[in-house]
């Protein structure tokens, strides 16, 4: 079910509501009969692919527990568990690419190697709830969680709905617990609740929707397009991705904040960022932090020599590109924001910002800086965008190419109000979050960008509907 749907406007607030009549000893029946239909309302019998994964992991962190005095099992049992859980996600994400890889080196080569594509779809957010239920039992194997011995509740955990299929990827130790603690009514929650679901309807169906429509048609067929055009697009997808992603992630923590649930925020102001260590700080956060706590530290992480740091760095980056997706540009793309890391580490040293006194020079040094992060990871973003290198090479082509003639392609009102909507909001909130923000302001002024918002979504959201970009992985 997407939350920009008729059919979720109707379920939230009959969830919701339900939610607070049942006692507490029921809720959870609840939330998971809920989720259980939010997911199946895509493609009802892939829900049993998700019960696999549950019913490993689940079992596994109650043997782990059981275990505690023999580490030789307990380890045996973790490794089972993640090896298990993987194996699920490659047959289905990664299988069909890897044979299709094997085919062509062969062919290479002059060998025989008969391959056959499997006829099968990614499950929807297989990878993120894939994820989710991994850090459960490497916490419960680091003795960070108790195993959850209900399962029920162990389900819930994996499956509840606001954060089932884009994320953000929860710890057990955040929500896990909250699930056990009852909930009480409470206007605070229900109204920031309302606001975030507000804000992240706005970002994806005015401002990533609208700028989708130009990014499409110009990557469809970028030979047509003049170089501005082009630069254009580029710079839309980078907006775009960033709205269609935040757009979720903010109706997801708000749908939970309307029960009372606190997420973890994904997002904090990512286009601010003056360093590419610092976007990562501020994009996919819960994603980013999952790398960091169960890969990057266990490989050693910065306290290791420094090639053994380079190393430890590319690998990271390199799994975060094959993590999003089973194909060629994304593990480029991922390998490339690693070695763009590994270059910054030297320039850290050089501190010019440290030398300039004046607050213009300061502000206009960090401006610099944003500008500069914000070009990098645009370019990157083409690469992520393109289906293949012939068609990033196609794109590349155009761009030097086809000069500055006048567009071919026109902003149309709705897009710019969008985009300058989008830039206002992400300036104002930058290292807050919109709830909290528009809480701080006066009532007429609430009120007024509550009117602006609704009437965008109804009057100005884009002719052309689109999935959730980060539904394919």
């Amino acid at each position: 079910m997407l939350f920009n749907s008729i059919e979720f406007l109707i379920f939230f607030p009959i969830v919701t509501i339900l939610f607070y009549l049942l006692p507490h000893k029921h809720r959870w029946i609840l939330l998971l009969g809920a989720s259980c239909f939010f997911y199946m309302w895509f493609i009802p019998k892939y829900i049993f692919i998700l019960l696999v994964t549950i019913a490993i992991d689940y079992t596994a962190g109650i043997l782990i527990e059981r275990w505690q005095s023999n580490a030789r099992q307990q380890k045996l049992c973790l490794i089972a568990s993640i090896i298990s859980t993987c194996l699920v996600l490659f047959v289905f994400k990664y299988l069909n690419f890897c044979s299709a890889n094997l085919v062509a080196l062969a062919q290479h080569f002059g060998w025989q190697h008969p391959a056959k594509a499997l006829s099968i779809i990614l499950p929807i957010g297989l990878s993120f709830h894939t994820f989710q239920s991994l850090s459960y039992v490497i916490e419960v194997y680091k003795g960070n969680q108790k195993a959850e011995h209900h399962f029920g509740y162990y389900s819930l955990y994996v499956m509840f709905y606001p954060q089932l299929v884009t994320g953000p990827i929860e710890r057990p130790q955040n929500l896990l617990r909250q699930l056990h603690e009852e909930k009480a009514l409470n206007y605070d929650n229900i109204a920031n609740g309302l606001r975030l679901i507000l804000f992240g309807l706005f970002l994806k169906m005015v401002v990533a929707d609208n700028l989708g429509s130009y990014v499409d048609r110009v990557y469809a067929a970028p030979e047509t397009f003049s170089s501005l055009d082009i630069l254009l697009s580029m710079v839309f997808y980078a907006v775009q991705i960033y709205c269609d992603f935040f757009g979720y992630s903010s109706i997801a923590l708000g749908c939970a904040l309307a029960m009372g649930f606190t997420l973890i925020d994904n997002f904090r102001s990512p286009y601010m960022a003056e360093s590419i260590q610092e976007f990562w700080r501020r994009w996919h956060i819960s994603l980013s932090t999952w790398f960091r706590d169960y890969l990057y530290i266990p490989l050693g992480g910065n306290r290791v020599s420094i090639p053994r740091w380079v190393l430890n760095t590319l690998i990271v980056f390199t799994v975060c590109g094959i993590w999003h997706g089973a194909n060629w540009t994304f593990v480029v793309w991922g390998f490339a924001h690693g070695l763009l890391l590994v270059l910054e580490r030297p320039l850290r040293n050089v501190h010019l910002f440290d030398r300039v006194q004046s607050p213009t020079g300061r502000t206009f040094i960090r401006a610099l800086n944003i500008v500069k992060t914000f070009i990098i990871v645009t370019l990157l973003w083409s690469i992520f965008r393109a289906p293949s290198f012939a068609q990033l090479s196609d794109l590349f082509t155009a761009l030097f190419h086809n000069g500055l003639m006048p567009h071919t392609l026109h902003i149309n009102l709705a897009t710019g109000i969008a985009l300058a909507s989008f830039l206002a909001l992400d300036i104002l909130i930058r290292n807050s979050r919109f709830d909290q923000w528009c809480g701080q302001q006066k009532t007429p002024l609430r009120w007024t960008l509550y009117a602006f918002m609704i009437f965008a979504i109804i009057v100005l959201s884009s002719v052309e509907q689109y999935p959730f970009i980060y539904f394919q992985f």
